[in-house]
């Protein structure tokens, strides 16, 4: 007899899904169309911020100090941003009223915890009003010497001769003393340079004297002098001194100081170093002042053999 053909196993059921029971509509309607609107509120927020720092400010301050200008467009971008931001959560649905109250506790709180940071802010925007430097001037300040290339929010950067780059704190710079290097166009190279009291000091003027003279980026007017600084106690220390421009002047001094040393070598003028002259004492087991003979008799071992010399250094 034929088997009975078995019946076609039976197709599994899914199961229904929770997906299948949210209203998509509702949830794009009630979320996707405002966080659509946050989306591009802030995207268009963003490059308004960006036109308005990097092309509109430019046309309106650039007439105005360049240290200026850059300090006003971080200033107008900070604060575009938290517009931006603010404006970016109300599309949402936020209130705006709490937000602010929530904004205004926790800016007070962070304001405490960061007071030396709004200190740097508080000193930068002196450092763009009373303007004791410009960019590209030379300064010293906070025991750093460079050019200055920019008056951020909170720090100053500053170029070194060696081309390194200095950020320093803005409240560093105004809490101590600002040496403005380059704010007078010309600057006087002064010279300390000691010659020997045996040493006719009228030649060592002259020599001075033709030598600054000879150098073309030397100033006629004030002129150059040479004064005597001190009679100290190795040495007579003459001012040797001149006016240049202040972009000259670190190549003036050194040419002035190779020169001087070479000019004064050929008309015989000495310049001295420290020295001592050191003055030896020797006493007996009396206490009386003996020579150097009667120490070295002393010191010669017994049955008067000669004293052996030191072996020579191979």
């Amino acid at each position: 007899m034929a088997q009975p053909a078995s019946p076609p196993p039976a197709t599994p059921v899914a199961a229904p899904s929770w997906l299948h029971g949210v209203d998509w509509q509702h949830l794009l309607e009630r979320y996707g169309v405002p966080l659509l609107s946050a989306l591009v509120v802030l995207l268009i927020g963003l490059w308004l911020a960006k036109w308005l720092t990097n092309r509109a400010l430019p046309r309106v301050t650039h007439r105005l100090d360049p240290m200026l200008g850059t300090f006003l467009r971080n200033i107008v971008y900070v604060a575009a941003l938290v517009i931006v931001v603010v404006l970016a959560i109300s599309t949402l649905g936020v209130p705006i009223s709490p937000l602010l109250a929530v904004l205004g506790t926790a800016g007070l709180a962070i304001g405490l915890a960061l007071k030396d940071s709004l200190s740097n802010i508080a000193s930068g925007v002196m450092l763009v009003t009373l303007r004791p430097f410009h960019v590209g001037h030379v300064v010293t300040v906070a025991g750093q010497t460079g050019t200055v290339r920019e008056v951020r929010i909170f720090q100053t950067v500053l170029e070194g001769a060696d081309r390194q780059i200095f950020t320093i704190p803005n409240n560093l710079i105004t809490a101590s003393a600002i040496i403005n290097l380059t704010a007078q166009p010309t600057r006087r190279v002064e010279l300390v340079i000691g010659i020997g009291y045996d040493d006719d000091i009228q030649v060592a003027r002259e020599v001075a004297l033709q030598l600054m003279h000879a150098d073309a980026r030397v100033l006629k007017d004030p002129a150059p002098d040479v004064v005597v600084y001190e009679l100290a106690a190795n040495s007579i220390n003459l001012g040797i001194r001149c006016y240049v421009n202040s972009a000259d002047w670190f190549g003036t001094k050194v040419t002035l100081l190779e020169q001087i040393k070479l000019g004064y070598d050929q008309a015989g003028i000495n310049i001295p170093y420290p020295q001592q002259d050191m003055h030896l004492y020797l006493h007996g087991k009396d206490g009386k002042q003996v020579g150097i003979d009667a120490l070295v008799r002393t010191a010669k071992p017994a049955g008067d053999a000669p004293i052996e010399p030191p072996p020579e250094p191979r």
